[in-house]
């Protein structure tokens, strides 16, 4: 397949999806190479002849957008971001919890695909902060739109890869080896909460005091949907909580109610209103 075949077919179809081009520029390939695979399956000879299929199948048009997934994930992503949570989001969530006199600090992995970034979380309060509030509880519900990534992620199975750039004392202390893979063990998936959701459609109820939302909405979703997304996100998310994006990741202009760190990292404050 072309490459100028494919940007033609993505520039065209990723609109109706409500999708933006920009998001898929780095990764077209693994759509590419997805697309190739279903014209195989329906036997088709080329894109042309599956836009005309489009055109006419909604149920296909469902199948394109579910190709349009993109679940790259691994334990620690992003380093800085990860140190940062461990050492003052967590903190601050937990101490602000304490002040209410509640007793559990809540997380939301938006977009969470087969699980490294909810278990991170769940690893980054384990060893950066219970110690210093043994009588607080911690729950993270994470949520996706794949099926398949959610059961992964409930599996919790994971090849030496993914597990690269997580500290060496976490590594030892959270996983068992089984074969060639690298399984968490029952204490730190105890408190992740998988749910099958598409964020464009609904989210968890209640509200949270610390939502990661990187690498999907503010990447792929086009604008309208990316200012609908982050009201509702505000919404989410409790006074003084924090949003954090992916990496490469701002809050579409115009967007109310959030202050970003004083840093270049993308995470945003909710005001305490």
């Amino acid at each position: 397949m072309a490459d100028q075949v494919l940007v033609a077919f993505l520039r065209a179809w990723l609109p109706a999806l409500g999708l933006r081009w920009p998001g898929y520029r780095k990764v077209r390939g693994l759509v590419g190479k997805r697309l190739k695979r279903r014209l195989g399956e329906l036997g088709l000879p080329d894109l042309i002849a599956y836009q005309d299929l489009l055109a006419r199948d909604p149920a296909e048009r469902t199948r394109l957008e579910a190709m349009c997934r993109i679940p790259i994930s691994r334990f620690y992503r992003d380093r800085e971001v990860f140190d940062v949570i461990g050492r003052r989001l967590l903190p601050e969530a937990a101490s602000r919890v304490a002040a209410k006199g509640d007793n559990e600090v809540k997380c939301w992995s938006a977009g969470c695909a087969s699980g490294e970034e909810p278990y991170t979380l769940a690893m980054a309060w384990h060893f950066d902060v219970a110690p210093g509030w043994p009588a607080l509880k911690f729950a993270v519900v994470a949520t996706d739109a794949d099926e398949v990534m959610i059961e992964r992620a409930k599996a919790a199975c994971y090849s030496a890869s993914s597990l690269k750039e997580l500290p060496q004392a976490w590594r030892e202390r959270a996983f068992s080896q089984c074969g060639p893979l690298f399984c968490l063990t029952a204490e730190f998936r105890a408190n992740v909460h998988f749910r099958l959701q598409d964020i464009r459609h609904a989210m968890p109820g209640g509200r949270f005091d610390l939502i990661l939302c990187r690498n999907l909405v503010f990447t792929y979703f086009d604008e309208p949907l990316q200012q609908r997304l982050a009201g509702e996100l505000h919404e989410r998310l409790l006074p003084g909580g924090y949003l954090v994006l992916g990496s490469h990741e701002t809050l579409p202009a115009g967007t109310e109610g959030f202050a970003r760190l004083a840093s270049k990292l993308p995470i945003y404050r909710r005001s305490s209103i």
